[in-house]
């Protein structure tokens, strides 16, 4: 599936800005990484996630995304951050507007597998992930999470 056709499912030239959250999800030293395996960013390394569902509360979604991408079981705590993922197209038009949200979970069960969306997942200390071809805010939310 190319990138266009995955992203046309209702996120390509979007009328506003689409909500969506990350699992950010400690094991001790260690945070939850997944390489994506579905454009955009296909790869890439970064947090599960994906878009709030109506009448989803913020850490619903991520608890919920994380079980459903990885079948592992976490608490949801809090919101760490979040941030803008923004294209654009070659005449300036926005092409993708993300609004996503990191949330911190703590994990609870379940060593995981890449059930949707990813073609590995793991765990990672900041310094093993400094190694992989992550997204550009992967390191700096990991730092935040294990603070």
């Amino acid at each position: 599936m190319s990138e266009t056709e995955y992203l046309k499912r209702d996120r390509l030239y979007p009328t506003r800005p689409i909500p969506g959250c990350l699992a950010v999800v400690r094991r001790g030293d260690t945070v939850l990484l997944a390489e994506r395996s579905q454009p955009p960013g296909k790869g890439k390394w970064g947090f599960p996630g994906g878009m709030i569902e109506l009448g989803e509360t913020i850490l619903q979604c991520a608890a919920r995304e994380l079980k459903e991408e990885t079948g592992i079981a976490a608490e949801s705590l809090r919101v760490l951050t979040a941030f803008e993922v923004l294209r654009r197209d070659a005449a300036g038009k926005v092409q993708t507007h993300f609004t996503l949200i990191c949330v911190l979970l703590n994990w609870r069960a379940g060593e995981g597998t890449p059930l949707e969306d990813a073609t590995r997942i793991g765990w990672y200390s900041i310094a093993e992930a400094a190694s992989l071809d992550c997204f550009p805010d992967t390191l700096p939310v990991m730092r935040l999470a294990l603070k």
